[in-house]
């Protein structure tokens, strides 16, 4: 794996939001590394929050602040959602996940932290995948 900083999912950071402290904390810690984030962590993020989370808007955009100014933002484009179809149909991933993992290859990342995929599954021979809540 590269130094190039790592990819968070949205369900990273939502633990942000968990009463598990022990993954809260250590989303907390990954973050505060800083990473990258795509537009649709951000709109997954805001979806949760309001939905199950219950959270107010300004909750939900200091949150949204703070993980703007930790993480880099990779925007979506035509050649996301075309790389996704390429991860979609090559690996058997969902729309959402395969959007994810285009965004972060197309971001440079090395590493997509999550834990929706198989750990330590190398994409496109570039990007690895970690679970960072297994013990």
């Amino acid at each position: 794996m590269s130094g190039a900083r790592p990819f968070f999912d949205t369900n990273v950071v939502l633990y942000l939001l968990s009463g598990d402290r022990a993954k809260a904390d250590r989303a907390e810690s990954l973050l505060a590394e800083g990473g990258v984030i795509s537009v649709q962590v951000l709109n997954e993020f805001v979806a949760v929050a309001r939905r199950k989370s219950r959270m107010g808007w300004p909750e939900v955009n200091e949150v949204l602040q703070i993980l703007r100014s930790v993480c880099a933002l990779q925007p979506l484009g035509v050649e996301t959602h075309e790389l996704a179809l390429v991860f979609a149909e090559r690996y058997g991933f969902s729309i959402h996940d395969a959007m994810i993992l285009a965004a972060a290859e197309l971001a440079g990342c090395g590493i997509v932290y999550t834990e929706d995929l198989q750990h330590q599954q190398l994409i496109n021979q570039r990007l690895t995948v970690i679970n960072p809540f297994l013990e």
